[in-house]
């Protein structure tokens, strides 16, 4: 794949971190995801755990399923599959009030596995009338990945007339209309990683939070960064939801002595923070469009060997011809790379309780009023699929499981809207 230069995607004028990850993963002519439509493979047929001997043989097995797609990423959902939809299928037959008709909104479906698992789970355990009267839409960004879904699922004729794929930017407000007033289930699986990023940034220890902007150094190819102080809405709302500016003031009300103020010039350590601003945006708008939505979402919750400094750094990734080479600077992103980023299960909570108004109106009522708030739940994989999957299903025969044993790293979140009447 060509890829394009960091100057083609910052252009004359100064962008923020999250402009430039966004177009390096999204542009529709340069961007990671639109060029290739193949990082995410899709297996033929399910892989059979109870054949393989363990962990070698799994090894073996997957090693050479990369090699013979070559493709970047197996989701887990494709790896385990019909299993892990299945998982997330029964969590949602648990969960939703299935007296009404049953509405699933996944966001970017990938090569439409999840969808066609989920639906094939509720044509063949939840009663008639659920499968019958179903919805699912996907909310896909990319235009192979919307045809790739259409053929998936579309291998059982009946899931057609249920299935619908609207291929647009899910944090985009306007593409939802009047949005979806009755109660919904939201799917979001390994979505909250690619979503942009901005990144602040402080001289030392004591000095406030500064946006990252990057802009074109003159007569050169180069990029470089700019810091300028936060006057991006989003930023400075998302700054305000993690509380690193209750760092800032904490520091102020405490009067920080004079030695540690001049041991941090002396001594400065510089802080950078990649804070998760499309996170925000994401929730804003469907907290806005889906009132009443439930919320099921998997993601890894660290990722090793990042090199990229700054808290909740990502991890910026090349492969070529079966070779992968993780970058150490995210502006060697050029359209070439994916980037993907640690998802900080608190604060996703935090966010998505902010976005639902619940802490909001929880500063505001009194004891008479009912305030709207959400329960939640976060599990690791192993806990989600004890609770709701059927485990068994992915061992190999001398006990391995890899969907337990390898996916450590990632957890599922899950948020459902309640009312409390105080």
């Amino acid at each position: 794949m060509q890829c394009f230069l960091s100057t083609d995607i910052v252009g004359d004028k100064p962008i923020l971190v999250r402009d430039f990850i966004r177009s390096a993963l999204y542009d529709p002519n340069h961007g990671y995801f639109s060029k290739m439509s193949g990082s995410v493979g899709q297996l033929e047929s399910s892989i059979r755990f109870n054949q393989l001997q363990g962990r070698v043989a799994y090894r073996q097995r997957l090693s050479n399923l990369y090699k013979q797609h070559e493709i970047s990423w197996f989701t887990p959902v494709e790896l385990f599959k019909p299993w892990y939809a299945y998982g997330i299928a029964e969590a949602i037959m648990r969960t939703a009030n299935l007296s009404i008709p049953l509405t699933i909104y996944e966001i970017g479906g990938g090569s439409g596995t999840c969808a066609k698992c989920i639906m094939d789970y509720m044509m063949l355990n939840a009663p008639a009338k659920v499968y019958n009267n179903m919805t699912y839409v996907s909310v896909e960004i990319s235009q192979s990945l919307a045809k790739k879904q259409l053929q998936t699922v579309g291998e059982v004729q009946s899931h057609l007339s249920k299935f619908r794929v609207e291929r647009r930017d899910a944090t985009d407000r306007s593409g939802w209309g009047n949005g979806d007033h009755e109660p919904c289930w939201v799917i979001m699986l390994e979505v909250l990683d690619n979503l942009p990023h901005d990144l602040v940034y402080s001289p030392n220890q004591v000095s406030p939070w500064m946006e990252v902007w990057l802009e074109k150094v003159k007569d050169s190819s180069q990029v470089s960064e700019v810091y300028k102080p936060i006057q991006d809405s989003l930023i400075a709302e998302c700054v305000k939801i993690i509380g690193l500016d209750e760092d800032h003031a904490a520091g102020r009300n405490r009067l920080v002595s004079a030695a540690s103020y001049i041991l941090s010039r002396a001594f400065p350590k510089p802080r950078r923070s990649w804070i998760p601003t499309g996170c925000l945006q994401l929730l804003e708008v469907l907290h806005s469009a889906l009132p009443k939505m439930s919320l099921i979402a998997s993601d890894f919750s660290y990722l090793p060997e990042v090199s990229i400094p700054g808290d909740r750094a990502p991890l910026v990734s090349t492969k070529k011809d079966g070779r992968t080479t993780d970058h150490g600077n995210y502006l060697d992103a050029k359209g070439d790379a994916d980037i993907f980023f640690p998802t900080d299960f608190w604060l996703l909570e935090r966010i998505d309780h902010y976005c639902s108004g619940w802490s909001n109106e929880l500063k505001t009522s009194n004891s008479l009023k009912s305030v709207k708030k959400r329960r939640t739940i976060i599990l690791d994989t192993a806990a989600f699929m004890d609770e709701f999957g059927l485990p068994s299903k992915t061992r190999t025969r001398d006990g391995y499981n890899p969907l337990l044993d390898d996916f450590k790293n990632t957890k599922f979140y899950l948020s459902v809207p309640t009312h409390n009447m105080t």
